[in-house]
């Protein structure tokens, strides 16, 4: 960080001699509080902050280890490699804890927003359900599971069930955009993973505005995947376990749900409803049996020659499936006597804490073990295209990457996840991570496509249907926003967000918020209300936007052929088109909690405590910046240069 920010230019107010003797000659940049963290993060204009940085190794060369000292060194190489492994297994552990604490949380209410078919016969609103139930349960297999029970059932059509496809797509991209935030300490580094995450979001969504309306207008993916299935003779069969093989043992033990109820919830199940998800036997035995029922009239009988009349009861003969549990499961909430909410708060809580401290270990492992040729020869290996005439090809070869990986994994979050802090440090850059991103993308379908194939046979055709759909969306996706490298905007668009929070880093959780949660909850409401609330408040504002973007897009190639005051947004209030006030706004409030929290803290360990320091911190906040690590690199370096002139000092005399 420290080569991001340049003591010649603060303000000249901030700096100081720090020896009379040398006068002009030496002046330190003094980290006094500011309004703005922007202030702090100017770069120099020969350096391009997307530039992969160089990994230094500062030990001692190979060469120059005798033999003790090599043996040391591979023992530690392996030592750590195995370290991350074992943060690499607990962290897709924990993302996988972490979707069953969801589940707990809101799975009944996703289920229940499946039931509103009134509501999925609006495209867009199908599209913002698939989102908010994927949010809720974080996981699109789970969303897409449900999904395929309902059309299998017959409560939902292909064609409502695409759009809540798409959207499924979008809300799995979540999860690594939260993780980026876990590296947020470090501007340079944020700025990296926080655009390696949110590319794969600026292309779902991308691909849903184009390819949305014309699935309403043309219904192209339900006619291509209809004709798949009714070409080909695919018979069921069953979707291997790969990695869940690994984890599953560790997880069982944890949490185990019974999947059957969501199900049942979004088939209109009454039984469904209150049952708990947490599964409590995993061994049972159902027995059928021919009984004598009574019902209340002949009409209800099972046929005329097993109906008969007692007194007042009319008795037939029907089938009657009892289950009987015989082996309770052995995971840690088997005997717990908590409800739903209880325990998937309880996983919640522990499942971040273990993923963000996973996470964590898993980066500062590998910032010490890629240093310096091993580094080199890794960013080569990923970074570097083949030669002429076939660099395009290298591209194309990532997707596979990233499809076979995500098979592996069976979870495009979890491969995601994992290159995000790749992204971060410098290892993968944002141009190789797409093609990896989008590669995922097909990778969780044909996991899905798998699954679907497992499913009986009068429900194999419309849950493959169903599949295709998903895998025909994202091949649609590639096609549109790839193979041209013009055509390639998710990068552009996620190199501009990852400079805004750089500067800004509150703004990402803005973004998260309004991207994921805002924004599907205000067209869900509005659909809600009716298709003509819809288009009546969503139809200006869309006309709104296109406006500003043409003007954005003319301003910056064709100023000329803008009125005079619409070449900038100048004649708005600073507020309306800029961050930096918003950025003092935050700095503010920040601040002024964090004084509230020490002041509480002397309060409550000294009752006496003077505390004139505390109203002396307070009449500061309105100048001191929040959270800046720049600040403490800059303190930093004003020691070193304040502890070098001192030594010189003494020298010379």
């Amino acid at each position: 960080m420290e080569s991001l920010h340049r003591p010649e230019q603060t303000a000249p107010e901030n700096k100081e001699d720090h020896n009379d003797n040398q006068g002009n000659e030496k002046k330190e940049a003094q980290a006094s509080p500011a309004h703005s963290t922007l202030a702090l993060v100017e770069e120099p204009e020969d350096t391009d902050p997307w530039d992969l940085p160089e990994l230094k190794d500062s030990g001692i060369p190979w060469s120059a280890l005798d033999t003790r000292g090599k043996v040391t060194r591979v023992l530690v190489s392996l030592g750590k490699l195995v370290l991350l492994l074992g943060f690499l297994y607990m962290f897709i552990c924990s993302l996988d804890i972490l979707s069953s604490a969801f589940q707990l949380v809101g799975g009944k209410t996703a289920g229940d927003i499946f039931q509103d078919n009134s509501v999925l016969a609006n495209p867009l609103a199908g599209l913002v359900i698939g989102v908010l139930v994927t949010l809720l349960v974080q996981s699109s297999s789970t969303s897409s599971s449900i999904v395929v029970s309902m059309v299998s059932s017959g409560l939902l059509t292909v064609q409502l069930a695409v759009p809540i496809i798409m959207g499924t797509n979008i809300g799995t991209s979540v999860t690594n955009t939260l993780v980026a935030m876990t590296q947020a300490g470090d501007r340079s580094t944020f700025r990296r993973a926080f655009a390696g995450a949110t590319v794969h979001d600026f292309f779902n969504w991308l691909s849903v505005l184009v390819l949305l309306p014309l699935e309403v207008a043309t219904g192209y993916m339900f006619v291509v995947t209809k004709l798949i299935i009714d070409s080909f003779n695919i018979q069921s069969g069953e979707a291997p376990d790969l990695l869940n093989v690994i984890t599953d043992p560790l997880t069982d033990s944890i949490i185990l749900l019974d999947q059957t109820v969501l199900t049942g919830i979004a088939t209109g199940d009454p039984l469904a409803r209150n049952k708990s998800l947490i599964k409590r036997w995993c061994q049972t035995f159902t027995n059928t049996s021919l009984m004598n029922v009574t019902v209340p009239g002949p009409e209800n009988c099972t046929s005329p020659s097993l109906c008969w009349e007692d007194g007042n009861y009319t008795i037939t003969l029907k089938n009657i499936s009892e289950t009987f549990n015989v082996q309770k499961c052995k995971h840690l909430f088997v005997n717990v006597h908590l409800s739903d909410l209880a325990v998937g708060l309880i996983l919640l809580a522990l499942s971040l804490f273990v993923l963000c401290s996973c996470l964590i270990l898993i980066v500062k492992l590998l910032n010490s073990m890629l240093k310096g040729q091993v580094a080199s020869v890794i960013k080569t290996i990923l970074n570097t295209d083949f030669p002429f005439p076939f660099g395009w090809v290298t591209g194309y070869i990532a997707i596979l990457v990233g499809a076979g990986m995500t098979f592996i994994v069976q979870s495009s979050s979890v491969f995601t996840s994992a290159i995000t802090p790749l992204v971060g440090i410098g290892v993968i850059s944002i141009e190789r991570a797409y093609p990896l991103s989008l590669g995922s993308n097909i990778g969780t379908t044909t996991t899905a496509i798998l699954a679907a194939m497992a499913s009986p046979g009068d429900t194999l055709a419309n849950a493959l249907q169903i599949a295709l759909v998903h895998f025909l969306f994202n091949i649609s996706g590639i096609l549109l926003w790839y193979p041209i490298p013009f055509t390639r905007i998710p990068i552009r668009l996620a190199k501009g967000l990852g400079n805004i929070t750089a500067s800004y880093r509150w703004f990402a959780a803005v973004y998260i918020l309004c991207c994921f949660f805002v924004f599907p909850l205000f067209v869900f409401s509005l659909s809600l209300a009716g298709w003509q609330a819809l288009v009546g408040v969503g139809a200006p504002l869309v006309l709104m936007l296109i406006i500003i973007i043409v003007i954005n897009v003319l301003q910056k190639q064709k100023p000329r052929c803008l009125p005079a005051v619409l070449r900038s947004w100048d004649f708005l209030p600073l507020w309306a088109h800029s961050l930096a006030p918003w950025d003092k706004v935050v700095g503010v409030i920040t601040s002024k909690c964090c004084c509230c929290c020490k002041c509480c803290q002397i309060a409550a360990e000294d009752p006496e405590h003077n505390e004139k320091e505390c109203l002396e911190k307070d009449q500061k906040t309105h100048t001191e910046v929040y959270d800046n690590p720049a600040m403490s690199a800059e303190k930093e370096k004003e020691n070193e240069i304040k502890i070098e002139l001192e030594i010189l000092k003494k020298t010379r005399l």
